[in-house]
């Protein structure tokens, strides 16, 4: 089904090296944080942790996204996105700063249309 990221040998039979994660979702899920820094990048567990990052137009706020891709389906309940903000205090520190509701859903949502993006590409390619 294309949906599925293998890594292994060149003539697709190693099957040792499968990803257990949909290939649309991790590639959006990549795009979609490519502004932010990676801190870590697991294809094999599915779990994208950026590092933290600072938007250029509000420096004394950053944010980082932990994004968790949970199976090999192209579905909305296989994503769970994580969002975290910082503010810098008057003393120079990093303290913890609320995120809205609504923040991790709408990045979920920029992950989902990417997705389907990519895989709408893929079967044009394929037909």
């Amino acid at each position: 089904e294309g949906g599925i990221m293998l890594f292994g040998n060149s003539d697709g039979k190693g099957t040792e090296g499968a990803v257990a994660v949909n290939a649309f979702l991790w590639r959006a899920s990549l795009d979609t944080i490519s502004f932010m820094p990676l801190s870590s990048a697991d294809p094999f567990g599915g779990v994208i942790i950026s590092d933290w990052y600072s938007p250029p137009e509000t420096p004394d706020e950053r944010f980082k996204v932990n994004v968790y891709i949970l199976g090999r389906v192209l579905r909305a309940d296989g994503l769970k996105v994580s969002v975290f903000r910082q503010i810098r205090s008057e003393a120079d520190r990093w303290q913890d700063a609320a995120v809205g509701a609504d923040v991790a859903m709408e990045f979920e949502d920029a992950v989902l249309t990417r997705a389907r993006q990519l895989r709408m590409q893929a079967v044009e390619q394929d037909s």
